[in-house]
């Protein structure tokens, strides 16, 4: 079996599946990349049996089949490549050699008799969304997802979209995030993605994306998204997700209109202060047209000032700082609103304008 072809479109399809490599595996063949190879096309393929990466690119082939080779082997020889146009073939022990100007090279490659198929999901029920805004969305929402396996639900996203409106969700029982866009789709979808996998689809959108689309096909239990010929699937995670709408605030009694750099500077000071022996809750003073923010730790105290458009009640308020930075450095634009119901309930984020996204972060209750 022999083919030829060009080492940056190879590198880069390499690069894209690789992502979806197992690091460990009973099934050896899952540490390695399945290739296919087909009249005038190569198929890559990796797999971890929770979430699988295929993409298709242009050759010049000589029969056809099908084998499983070292994602590390595959990837760096092909890279260090001193020509863009490499040949490969394979010999029936499944040996295989490459060559590329005066440079040769060959390892052993593997059967792909034991490489377990991708799931399949029905195209049928699908929709679409921008790759600008699909990477937005998931930038804008994956920190607050939960890194706590006791409740894998929660280690998601839910993909909320009914009646035009499509909602990304994340949770994990001290913050909410929220990213809301309006859509074409006029059908209902109510699923949870593992957050492991949407961070890798937001890798594989590049910035200048544009207006290009990507097309998302789910089932009962995998999703497939589909990005510039490279095709991600995961499996869904299964449980009930906590129904965030009753957590939003139905209205407020103090609003701080604040820059979002002048807030998230005098956090950091703070952080200086605060490490995992010495732990303090920020403490937040909204009167007047001032956020006073102060810090006591066994190392040392802190007190600084943010200039705020305030209305409403004066509150004082505590909360932990790295949620509260977390949020601030997901947030778009220079400033944001954030809202207050006293000293025990919920800090609410929200854009200068409108609901793009809510942030939502539990307080702290202050000593004394």
């Amino acid at each position: 079996m022999k083919f030829n072809c060009n080492k940056t479109e190879l590198s880069e399809a390499i690069g894209n599946v690789s992502r979806a490599v197992s690091v460990k595996s009973t099934i050896p063949a899952l540490e390695g990349i399945k290739v296919k190879v087909s009249p005038g096309s190569l198929e890559l393929t990796a797999y971890n049996l929770e979430m699988g990466i295929r993409t298709t690119i242009g050759a010049q082939t000589q029969d056809s089949g099908e084998f499983v080779v070292s994602a590390r082997l595959f990837s760096e020889f092909t890279r260090r490549m001193p020509a863009e146009d490499i040949s490969f073939s394979i010999d029936e022990n499944l040996v295989i050699s490459i060559s590329c100007s005066a440079t040769e090279c060959s390892f052993s490659a593997m059967s792909a008799e034991e490489y377990p198929e991708l799931p399949t999901v029905d195209s049928e029920r699908s929709f679409t969304v921008k790759q600008s805004i699909l990477k937005s969305m998931i930038n804008q929402t994956s920190y607050a997802a939960s890194v706590n396996e006791s409740k894998p639900i929660f280690t998601g996203e839910l993909f909320d979209i009914e009646n035009g409106s499509f909602n990304m969700v994340a949770i994990d029982g001290f913050r909410l995030a929220i990213r809301n866009e309006n859509t074409d789709c006029s059908d209902s979808y109510h699923f949870v993605v593992p957050k492991k996998a949407l961070l890798e689809i937001s890798t594989l959108i590049k910035d200048d994306s544009g207006d290009k689309i990507c097309t998302i096909c789910n089932n009962d239990r995998h999703i497939i998204f589909e990005i510039n010929n490279v095709f991600v699937i995961s499996r869904l995670l299964e449980g009930s997700f906590h129904n965030y709408r009753l957590s939003i605030p139905n209205g407020f009694k103090t609003e701080a209109v604040l820059n979002i750099k002048d807030l998230s500077t005098c956090l950091e000071r703070c952080s200086l202060l605060i490490d995992d022996k010495n732990k303090s809750p920020i403490s937040c003073d909204i009167s007047g047209n001032s956020m006073k923010i102060s810090c006591r730790t066994g190392i040392g105290k802190i007190n600084d000032t943010v200039p705020a458009e305030t209305s409403g009640e004066a509150v004082k308020i505590g909360f932990n700082h790295k949620l509260m930075l977390d949020a601030l450095r997901a947030a778009e634009g220079d400033k944001v609103r954030i809202r207050f119901n006293g000293a025990m309930k919920v800090i609410e984020i929200l854009p200068l304008e409108g609901e793009s996204f809510i942030f939502l972060v539990m307080p702290i209750q202050l000593k004394g």
